[in-house]
């Protein structure tokens, strides 16, 4: 048990263990819309449209993770305003405003004359999280996990059924700026674990290895917070005993899940599949 408990010793292995499963619960548990409304390119767009929130407020020397949120805030609300009423498709909508947020943000990293500087929110730096970002996690998290609690109905019903949902009253667009704000938000928050490169992961990938378990919601909101803190404590034991990066460990070690979860489900599959086919000939 040695190997188990020799990390924890290290203060801050057990700070990023705490705040890689409250970002990865409020990731996985926002994926679920995302894998539904099938919106996975929407976590991307956002994660990478943050990079010139973060070099105003580095020029300006202003917080960074605040000034990530406006710019997610800014491209979720645009990309909600563009896809209104179906002005134009939701991932063209998506497409203009990562590539032109995602451009603004290289030209100003050019006037920094260093790219350095970035490295830690590119590529994450969860085992530099202190107490004051575990309370702002901790913070937001817990506004967009109230949020989808209080709002459940209305975003699966939207989900699922966005035409039923308009015909007994309810507001389609109100809602989805509330799912969009609440991607901004829990995108920002997993910067600071995983980064801009890897945050897509966290809101797709544990939801999606559920999904392939159950179309159950209450089951797939349970699992995909499961998967999502398996894939954070075996990441984050990867990075401490090979010395390898922790927010790519954390995101592969998720992908690797869902990869097992794949391949066994599809055997069993193909098991129930050859033994219908034998109970019909015989």
């Amino acid at each position: 048990m040695h190997w188990l408990i020799e990390p924890l010793q290290y203060g801050f292995m057990r700070q990023a263990l705490i705040a890689g499963l409250l970002v990865g619960t409020t990731c996985s548990m926002l994926g679920v819309y995302v894998v539904l409304r099938r919106l996975a390119f929407l976590g991307d767009a956002v994660a990478h449209t943050t990079l010139p929130g973060l070099v105003v407020a580095y020029l300006n020397r202003w917080n960074l993770l605040l000034g990530a949120l406006v710019a997610a805030l800014v491209t979720a609300l645009g990309i909600g305003y563009l896809s209104r009423r179906e002005r134009l498709r939701e991932d063209t909508a998506i497409g203009v405003l990562f590539s032109g947020m995602f451009a603004l943000g290289i030209v100003l990293i050019s006037r920094t004359n260093s790219y350095r500087d970035f490295s830690h929110i590119l590529f994450g730096n969860i085992l530099g999280v202190t107490t004051g970002d575990l309370v702002g996690i901790l913070l937001v998290g817990s506004i967009v996990v109230g949020t989808l609690l209080v709002f459940h109905k209305e975003l699966v019903l939207t989900s699922v059924d966005p035409l039923h949902a308009q015909v007994i009253g309810l507001s389609a667009d109100k809602i989805r700026y509330l799912l969009l704000v609440s991607i901004a938000m829990s995108v920002v928050t997993a910067i600071q674990a995983v980064g801009v490169v890897l945050t897509t992961a966290l809101l797709v990938t544990p939801a999606a290895t559920a999904s392939l378990l159950t179309k159950r919601l209450q089951r797939m909101f349970a699992l995909a917070v499961l998967f999502s803190a398996i894939g954070t404590v075996s990441g984050l034991y990867a990075s401490f005993y090979l010395g390898v990066s922790s927010g790519g460990a954390i995101v592969l070690a998720c992908t690797l899940v869902f990869s097992v979860v794949f391949v066994v489900r599809s055997l069993v599959q193909q098991a129930s599949f050859r033994s219908i086919l034998l109970g019909r000939f015989w």
